[in-house]
Order: structure tokens, then C-alpha cells, then sequence
């Protein structure tokens, strides 16, 4: 142990989805950080994106935020850590990724630096031979196991890395590291745990970190934070002039989105943070002790997500504003429906709407009885196994909201609604397939860390 303290800068929750804010992260960078850590993906962008192996992320938005984190990195001599490249962590996107890193390393000059990179796709037969061989692969969230159908119908797949290439890349040297796709705490935990901090700290320490600004107050997405940790404590510092990291803000951002909200679990075990104690340090810094880390028992368990094509996509809209069809828009939709049912039958597509209105929003069943706006707008999506299809199957949907028949309509055409003439083409449909654990001998049975010199 040579550090009583570390501290990482994490300059932004989803690194490219919207661009750094440069002046907090400046800010952060003048206390000379230990490490320069960022997430880059989520599961929050749906299963399009993985299935179509794409970025949702702008090009030029990840460039920038790549570049902030490699110039300050490399210009103070300390590693910079970066998880899920691209949105999914696909290799296409890692390998994204790398290339990025050597073209600003060529336009700015950088001395030589190690590079260390890992993939995180898993093969289709890999897991083929699994279920041959009797081996469970468990559903999560209520899903169940995994099936030969399952598999055959998912396009691409990616294993949920931990912490353990991260820590082989900077067992090797690394400078930078770019990982596939990761859990979010396991970009800021790894570092902390090579460096000989406990686990329970360490994976709060991820935890706090994973979504940058987000655990600070007022809300303010794309600033930066520092975490510091040592032996006892994590502390968290608002970087943003205006931000402060509260008990109120940090607890309520651990304890968001979990099924339950005092557990998470990653390969090797799960935190447990029943028990955190959370304090004022001053008056930007959050101070948290009593995570606890309780290692799995038995094999270790990898999360796999998968992504499979339904099939083309198009999108319709149509807004109404005449007060009879809006107090009847349940019978507008199901007469809208039933043309579509005599055209294509019942089965081969799916045809889904959505209803918004100014004062809110609804779903397709919630009662009628809370609308009140004198306005809603109709998102119709159709998707089928062609563009032809999915086209059709929209446009009629679409243009039928102005065709409805509904009750003492005495023949006016033209005042219930306004229906836009052309349905748009949209981005195929995916569904996530995968949202499973598999066992493995070896956390990093699926993870190949490779390093390279980058040179000037």
C-alpha cells in the first residue's frame, strides 16, 4: 500500500452521449487527480444500438470527450480508464475507440504511452456449446433461462465485464485502457483495488462515481467529479462551482433504479449497502462509510445482454384536436387497429401507438378520464419483416385516425384530425433477447486484454 488517498476525476455519466462540460472538468484536472476514469455505455439506449452494432453517441461528441480525458491524462502522466466504448462495448466500437485515441495522440504530439484495450463479444456457438452441455444460463429481472430458440434469434451478444481486465491492463503497464463492455462501477472500483484499497469501498467508490454529476445537487448532468478514497472512507467532491454533493443527493443516487435499492451485484460478489453512513464532509464533499462487499459463493457468474432484429420499422403521426374524438380516442385507436387486422390478419407484425398529450403524457390503457388536454398527438409504430410491410401496416394505421367512425358523427369530414400524409421511416426494431449470468472458471474467460505501444 503506498497511497493513504486515491483520487479519480469522472468528468461525465455516459461519455459522448452529450458533450463534457469543459470548465468543471478543468477544474477538476488543476487538483492532479490519481486517474481519469469514464463509463461510455449503458443498457438505458435500448437493444437497437447493440443489435445494429452502432453508436447513439454523436462522433464528434465522444472525440471531444475522449480528447479532454487523454490530454489531461497523459499531460499529468496518470491513467485514463474508459468502459463500454461506444455505447455498447461491441469490438467495433472498442476497436472505435483505439483508433481515436492514436489519431489525437498523432494531432497533439503526445509522448509515447501504452494502450491496453479488451473486447467483450461473446460467439454465438461459445454458448451453444454451453447449453449442449447441460449448463444453466440464468435469466435475470424474471427472464427465463436461456434457450437454444432464444440464442438462435439473438444477432450480437457482449459479456458485462468486472473489474479483472482492467486490473490485468494495468498490471501490464497500461497508460490508457479501453474496455468493451463493463459494469459501470468496475471502471473507477478496478483502479482503486489495484492500488490496494478495500472492495467495499473501492465498489461504492464506482457506485457514486458511475454517473459523474448526477449524485450532486441542483441537477446538472456533464460536470465533473472527484472521488477520494482511503482506508475508511469514500468521499465525493462537486467539481461544478454551483453543484454540491449532499447526503440527500448522494444517497438517493446509490440507491436509484435497483430492484432493491441497497444491493448490486458484480462478478465476484455483491454490495451491500444497508448499512451506509452518509455525512456532510463540507460543503461540496459527501463523506460515506459502511458499504459492505460479500464475495459469491461458488463459481463466479458473468452477465451476458443480447440484442436480436424483430424486424423494419416506420412511424406515423397524427394529431387531434376536436374534443369528440379526443373524449373517444379509445374507439379511434381500435377502429384503427381493426383496419390494419383486415389488411395483414392478426399475426406477423406488431402495431403499437402512443398517445401525448400538452398537459401529459398516456399509455394506451390508462383511462381516458385524465385527459384534458384540448390537443393529443398520436405516435403510431409499425413494424413487420419488410420495409414494405412495416410501411403499409403504419400508413393505414395512421391514416385511419382520421377515418374513424365513431357515434353522432354526422358526416363533417375534415374537423377531427389532422393526420400527417407520409409516415417516416425509422430505424429497424430490436429486442434484448439477453439479460443473463453464465458461470465461469474464470472471470476472465471472456476477456482478452491486449496492449500496444502508441508511439509519437
Amino acid at each position: 500500500m503506498s497511497k493513504d488517498e486515491l483520487r479519480i476525476l469522472c468528468p461525465n455519466g455516459h461519455l459522448g452521449f452529450a458533450p463534457t462540460k469543459e470548465a468543471s472538468f478543468y477544474i477538476g484536472a488543476k487538483t492532479k487527480p490519481d486517474y481519469y476514469c469514464c463509463d461510455s455505455g449503458s443498457d438505458d439506449i435500448g437493444p437497437g444500438p447493440l443489435g445494429a452494432d452502432i453508436s447513439v453517441s454523436h462522433y464528434q461528441w465522444q472525440k471531444h470527450d475522449l480528447k479532454l480525458m487523454l490530454l489531461a491524462s497523459r499531460e499529468q502522466g496518470v491513467p485514463m480508464i474508459v468502459g463500454s466504448a461506444g455505447d455498447t462495448g461491441t469490438r467495433s466500437r472498442v476497436d472505435m475507440y483505439v483508433r481515436i485515441i492514436k489519431e489525437l495522440a498523432k494531432e497533439h504530439n503526445i509522448p509515447d504511452f501504452k494502450l491496453a484495450y479488451f473486447y467483450s463479444d461473446v460467439d454465438k456457438g461459445y454458448l451453444k456449446e454451453k447449453l449442449d452441455k447441460g449448463v444453466v444460463i440464468e435469466g435475470l429481472d424474471g427472464r427465463d433461462s436461456l434457450t437454444h430458440e432464444v440464442l438462435e434469434r439473438t444477432d450480437r451478444i457482449v459479456a458485462v465485464a468486472g473489474i479483472h481486465p482492467f486490473v490485468k491492463a494495468l498490471d501490464m503497464g497500461a497508460d490508457v485502457i479501453i474496455g468493451g463492455r463493463s459494469s459501470d462501477c468496475a471502471i473507477f472500483a478496478a483502479p482503486a483495488i489495484w492500488e490496494g484499497f478495500p472492495e467495499n469501498l473501492s465498489y461504492y467508490l464506482g457506485k457514486v462515481l458511475e454517473c459523474a454529476s448526477f449524485c450532486a445537487e441542483p441537477y446538472g448532468a456533464k460536470e465533473t467529479v472527484i472521488g477520494t478514497i482511503t482506508q475508511s472512507d469514500v468521499k465525493v467532491t462537486a467539481m461544478h462551482p454551483d453543484q454540491r454533493c449532499t447526503v440527500a443527493s448522494v444517497a438517493g443516487h446509490a440507491m436509484y433504479e435497483r430492484a432493491n435499492p441497497f444491493y448490486e451485484y458484480f462478478a465476484g460478489g455483491m454490495l451491500d449497502m444497508t448499512n451506509c453512513i452518509y455525512e456532510q464532509y463540507d460543503e461540496k464533499t459527501c463523506r460515506i462509510k459502511g458499504p459492505k462487499f460479500v464475495p459469491v459463493e461458488g463459481k463466479v457468474k458473468v452477465k451476458l445482454e443480447g440484442s436480436g432484429k424483430v424486424g423494419e420499422r416506420y412511424i406515423g403521426i397524427a394529431g387531434v384536436r376536436d374534443p369528440y374524438t379526443i373524449k373517444n380516442i379509445d374507439q379511434v385507436v381500435e377502429w384503427s387497429r381493426q383496419q390494419v387486422r383486415e389488411r395483414f390478419g392478426d399475426t406477423g407484425y406488431q402495431l403499437n401507438y402512443r398517445i401525448f398529450g400538452k398537459n401529459g403524457v398516456m399509455g394506451e390503457y390508462e383511462p381516458i378520464k385524465k385527459i384534458k388536454s384540448h390537443e393529443l398527438c398520436l405516435v403510431v409504430e409499425g413494424i413487420a419483416p419488410t420495409r414494405e410491410m412495416a410501411e403499409e401496416v403504419t400508413m393505414i394505421a395512421t391514416r385511419q385516425v382520421f377515418y374513424a367512425r365513431l357515434p353522432e358523427v354526422k358526416g363533417t369530414a375534415g374537423t377531427a384530425a389532422f393526420v400527417v400524409d407520409e409516415v417516416m421511416p425509422a430505424s429497424p426494431a430490436y429486442e434484448w433477447t439477453m439479460n443473463h449470468v453464465i458461470p465461469v472458471d474464470d472471470p476472465m474467460e471472456l476477456f482478452e486484454v491486449n496492449l500496444i505501444e502508441v508511439k509519437r
